[in-house]
């Protein structure tokens, strides 16, 4: 075909959004494009997204700066085209391209100051190699933007968690830092005050010896079966968590307010959500139909979705349709919590840190690991009564997994 600008809108990525932020070109103007290959990052209010180019041809201008919010159908990008996306197979808008599409470049004029300039290693100074060690944050994965391909301390900040980021700002300049709400952390504040006050919640804790699920832990580890899988706690507790739902399907529940009048929908599969803290503030990815996964199916799949999220490629599918959560609070030191319930959702569990305590076994004081379970539920679909049982169900399993695992499956 001749060639013939067209111009690419910020399409709707299929979950009814209004608005996204540009949060990165992977192109400039002069590069060859072809179809499907990755153009753009945009963040929305569930997940950051990689939009596929529907054309093949050369970018002739970006009209929105990375940083900015735009609305869903705004002009975003201009292509000269040479084909468009009938003429290749597509793929779905922000679920990912094929591995052989490559950018090529077109020759043109040296980088202006505002363009990036690739390099083919990390080059930094020695305080920003530093300040990215003490952030956790890979040089690898910044985008540097400093002169000839240097990385600046504005680019690890960048790049770094926000609440770390603000602090560093903060504690190096002196003065107060103020940031934007926007995308994922926006949504996810909007989402907890939602849920904070249109749900009476209800927190009950207990402390369990696990001794038991540490020792399970260190032979699946060792057993050959689950070779390369990351089998921790978690996974245990997540085990649990399914455990008690097949018990007490209540608490996999939802209420919903309509015209008719209010319904709790009990749902048949245990949707888990997993916490998880991300550079981007916190997410929950589920592990769709975690209730018919296997023990090293659930933990592989657990920890494939914590990885994504916390490289920034949870789709907004992983990012909805959870039936229930679990967040671990002890990766940070804490014992325990009161966890807000996600929207949509009726109970929440969180898992403390695991200290060896003195505990009473058969009458003498014994040293054990123990971790604190706090489980925070909907009082309006969950009373004290079962919310109670339930947790304590989860106390047992962790109590003594091998053996609960062993009676579940008779069971069915």
């Amino acid at each position: 075909m001749a060639e013939q600008q067209q111009v690419f809108h910020l399409p709707d990525v299929g979950e009814g959004l209004t608005e996204a932020e540009i949060v990165k070109w992977r192109v400039r103007p002069g590069d060859s494009v072809s179809v499907n290959q990755i153009i753009v990052e945009i963040e929305t209010a569930k997940a950051v997204v990689e939009l596929p180019c529907p054309y093949a041809g050369s970018i002739e201008a970006l009209h929105v700066p990375e940083g900015e919010i735009v609305p869903v159908g705004s002009p975003i990008v201009t292509i000269l085209v040479t084909a468009k996306a009938d003429d290749r197979e597509p793929v779905l808008v922000g679920y990912g391209v094929k591995t052989d599409h490559e950018a090529h470049r077109r020759p043109r004029k040296p980088a202006s100051r505002q363009e990036r300039t690739p390099t083919s290693a990390t080059r930094t100074k020695p305080l920003v190699r530093k300040l990215a060690k003490e952030l956790g944050v890979r040089l690898d994965s910044v985008t540097p933007t400093g002169a000839d391909g240097v990385i600046t301390r504005a680019d690890v900040l960048g790049t770094a968690p926000t609440g770390q980021a603000a602090g560093q700002v903060a504690a190096s300049t002196g003065r107060d830092v103020r940031q934007p709400v926007r995308g994922v952390q926006r949504a996810m504040a909007d989402a907890m005050v939602r849920s904070a006050f249109t749900a009476p919640h209800v927190t009950e804790w207990v402390e369990v010896d696990v001794s038991r699920t540490l020792d399970l832990v260190t032979k699946l580890r060792a057993n050959g079966a689950y070779e390369g899988i990351r089998v921790t706690p978690l996974t245990i507790a997540a085990a649990a968590v399914i455990h008690a739902v097949k018990q007490y399907p209540r608490i996999n529940s939802t209420w919903i307010e309509s015209p008719q009048g209010a319904e709790i929908v009990t749902h048949s599969e245990v949707h888990l959500g997993i916490a998880a803290d991300t550079p981007r503030g916190l997410l929950v990815p589920s592990v769709k139909a975690a209730g018919s996964m296997q023990l090293p199916q659930l933990a592989r799949s657990i920890h494939t979705l914590i990885e994504a999220a916390r490289a920034g490629r949870s789709t907004p599918a992983d990012l909805t349709g959870g039936t229930i959560t679990i967040t671990n609070v002890g990766v940070f030191g804490v014992d325990g919590g009161t966890p807000i319930i996600n929207p949509g959702e009726s109970a929440i569990l969180a898992i403390g840190r695991i200290l060896d305590r003195p505990w009473v076994v058969d009458g003498a004081i014994v040293v054990r690991p123990i971790m604190q379970l706090s489980l925070s539920f909907d009082h309006r679909v969950i009373d004290g009564a079962l919310g109670s049982r339930a947790l304590v169900s989860m106390a047992n399993f962790l109590t003594d997994p091998a053996v609960e695992m062993v009676l579940a499956h008779a069971t069915e």
